[in-house]
């Protein structure tokens, strides 16, 4: 029996589950590359309290969530600060909008329902939700996961918006070393196809592009030969933020659908 991946290199940008993803990928008869474009994420506790205390003190019109774990990191943040019933009281106070389902369960706990949340759980999706909102000379709360989503925070300035941003979780660089190397393999065209696991790998990788005037030729190399594959729709929407159109993603957004994806996607349009 045919085999999707057949010959293939598959670089994996993640740094979990690589043995996991590794063996989907040699199953398939695919040659797995690991590339970890991000580094380790880190609870940034000490860097985050200012900013909960700012926000706690002045309130906001707005609150958006983005992820579910944040609400709950920046929930136990200002109980150790003994503020967790301020933080909760100025959350209610505001307009509250959410992105995803798990930051929808998380703020159902807390018995706060939003105003506006993202059908499809992308930040484009959010955008569409604040349709006829009016952010001019609004104070803006936005809880961010390690990335600083461009797309919303340029979309609420745009609008009018004074906005704080909120990075209960931080991320380290990935090795430049690592990143330089994947670069020099796409602009060689070595590279079969790129697995991304969140959106900070997308931005790792066009970011350094970016810094190194390369931009231009790695988005041409997704074009013309490599394959871009995304777990899910956040991941998805990063890639196209950055020009790639010719990108994959599963329906359902786990990472053993995605390579499933991939192999059919070879095995439908031939070799």
């Amino acid at each position: 029996m045919e085999k999707g991946l057949s010959g293939k290199r598959i670089v994996i940008g993640g740094t979990r589950k690589l043995e996991e993803i590794s063996t989907l990928i040699k199953k398939q008869g695919g040659i797995p590359l690991v590339r970890s474009l991000q580094g380790t994420v880190f609870l940034a506790e000490k860097e985050v309290e200012p900013d909960l205390v700012q926000f706690i003190e002045q309130g906001a019109d707005w609150v958006i969530f983005t992820t579910g774990i944040g609400i709950e990191s920046l929930m136990n943040i200002a109980g150790k600060l003994g503020m967790e019933e301020p933080f909760i009281e100025k959350i209610r106070e505001a307009k509250v909008a959410s992105r995803g389902y798990k930051t929808l369960s998380a703020l159902k706990k807390l018995a706060i329902n939003p105003i506006a949340t993202s059908e499809d759980g992308t930040t484009k999706g959010l955008v569409r939700a604040f349709e006829g909102v009016h952010f001019t000379g609004k104070r803006v709360m936005v809880q961010l996961h390690g990335e600083t989503a461009p797309a919303l925070t340029q979309y609420l300035e745009g609008e009018g918006a004074v906005v704080q941003r909120i990075l209960p979780y931080q991320h380290i660089e990935p090795e430049a070393q690592t990143v330089k190397t994947l670069c020099q393999e796409l602009m060689a065209n070595e590279c079969d196809a790129v697995c991304f696991t969140t959106a900070v790998q997308v931005r790792s990788l066009f970011e350094y592009a970016r810094q190194n005037n390369i931009h231009k030729e790695i988005v041409e190399s997704f074009k013309e030969h490599t394959l871009a594959a995304a777990v899910g729709k956040v991941t998805l929407e990063a890639l196209k933020e950055e020009g790639i159109e010719r990108a994959l993603a599963p329906e359902n957004e786990r990472m053993g659908a995605m390579i499933v994806t991939l192999a059919n996607y070879y095995l439908n349009v031939g070799h």
